[in-house]
């Protein structure tokens, strides 16, 4: 039979609690004993039970050794985390300072180039702002040519779709005109006679 996976949840029958407690106890213990002699591990365990009743194992030959060795590393491990924790807040902290630095640079560097904060400035110093407006007045030629020269592009691919368009309509028509039979004119030498009078018109009399 396939065994069942327990239910990881306290046990409400007391009986089978205190024997559920006793074989895994045991089995524990087991295994800290095994850990320690394969590995050479030094292994302690502690285990109270419900009633308060200890069960300990201790590789070691004093508990009391093991226990002082892992209190040393927790302290160690303790201070190695708040160091860590400060270094962090020490490294936030100046990159956040070195940001706030480089922004005000560039605030600077922005009124100056918009020509608000060019009275402290030095002749060198608006010689270099002239350099740079120029250069960025040569790419904003440059990009404003492009796009003169792709609107112009596409101007002319439009004219070209309509004159095909407008050629194809002039086909249609010259087509449709050839298809359609035109009236017999009236030869030059037919009469036709008219004749003008003023008056009630005339009715014909009825022959008997």
């Amino acid at each position: 039979m396939v065994r069942g996976k327990t239910q990881m949840k306290r046990i409400e029958n007391a009986s089978s609690r205190q024997v559920t407690f006793s074989k895994r106890r045991s089995g524990l213990l087991k295994k800290a004993f095994e850990l320690s002699v394969l590995c050479d591990a030094e292994v302690a365990l502690i285990i109270f039970s419900p009633s308060g009743r200890l069960y300990e194992f201790s590789s070691s030959s004093q508990m009391s050794h093991t226990i002082e060795r892992y209190q040393k590393n927790a302290r160690t491990l303790a201070n190695q985390r708040i160091t860590e924790e400060v270094y962090t807040q020490q490294k936030l902290k100046d990159e956040a300072a070195d940001s706030y630095k480089k922004l005000e640079l560039l605030e600077d560097a922005k009124r100056t180039l918009l020509g608000e904060n060019i009275v402290s400035c030095s002749i060198a110093e608006l010689v270099q702002v002239e350099e740079q407006l120029e250069k960025s007045l040569c790419k904003i030629r440059a990009r404003k040519h492009t796009l003169f020269q792709e609107q112009i592009h596409h101007l002319k691919e439009q004219e070209a779709k309509l004159m095909k368009v407008n050629t194809d309509l002039k086909e249609k028509c010259e087509m449709v005109a050839s298809m359609i039979p035109l009236s017999q004119p009236l030869s030059p030498d037919m009469e036709v006679e008219t004749g003008l009078f003023i008056g009630p018109p005339k009715t014909k009399a009825n022959h008997v």
